[in-house]
């Protein structure tokens, strides 16, 4: 079983990016993303729009199944702190992915209660006024995660929309944070090369790009993380 505290207090770039699968919805697509070389995989927890959530009891499953040191994120789409401690400690992932903004509690609660845990914050890019939203929170979590989709809709777009967002704001954030980025939104194997050129992130982060009719695609996830080696 894994234990809190995993690998993300790392260097801000790399020459090669990480890959984060997300959407992992059983113990063998955790397998086998794991064996095609995934640093971390994303469990989807309850959410009002998108693909891929599954029931915390697997997620709790799936998490007991993944080996040190890869980074299991549980996605939740809770906005209190409180409800965001209780809900990775019915999972004990080691990372947790905060998909909507937080709006009770603060930042510190997660350094008090899980501190060996890691926090990543999910900004969703508009415009250019992402760039001042994502350096203010990046001061308080381990990491960004950069996605497309839009929080201000009546039914939430809170990832997994499979757009391409602006990579001009997306290089602007890496730029200027303090901490690991990782992008997310579109990405396959025919821009990945492109979208590494041009943001430079810490990390990749993808679901529907490695999938065919919802189930993790092999040849889709070794033609991927081809692309994602060259140099």
């Amino acid at each position: 079983m894994t234990t809190p505290g995993t690998p993300l207090a790392l260097p801000k770039t790399s020459l090669i990016p990480r890959v984060k699968i997300c959407c992992i919805s059983s113990v063998q697509e955790a397998q086998e993303a794991i064996s095609f070389g995934a640093s971390a995989l994303g469990l989807v927890a309850k959410m009002p729009s998108g693909p891929g959530p599954i029931p915390d009891d697997l997620i709790r499953e799936i998490v007991s199944t993944i080996p040190p040191p890869i980074a299991s994120f549980l996605l939740t789409s809770r906005t209190g702190s409180k409800a965001i401690i209780e809900h990775q400690r019915a999972v004990n992932s080691n990372v947790v992915q905060i998909v909507d903004a937080l709006e009770d509690g603060t930042y510190e609660d997660f350094r008090v209660e899980i501190p060996a845990v890691k926090i990543v914050q999910v900004i969703h890019v508009i415009d250019e006024s992402t760039i001042d939203e994502a350096l203010a929170i990046a001061e308080s979590v381990d990491a960004l995660l950069l996605d497309s989709g839009n929080p201000n809709l009546s039914v939430k777009e809170l990832g997994g929309t499979g757009r391409v967002h602006n990579w001009d704001v997306s290089r602007k954030i890496v730029e200027q944070s303090r901490v690991p980025v990782f992008l997310a939104g579109g990405l396959n194997a025919t821009n990945v090369r492109a979208a590494i050129d041009r943001v430079q992130p810490y990390g990749l982060d993808l679901c529907s790009g490695v999938r065919t009719n919802g189930s993790l695609d092999l040849f889709k996830l070794e033609t991927f993380f081809n692309e994602v080696n060259k140099i």
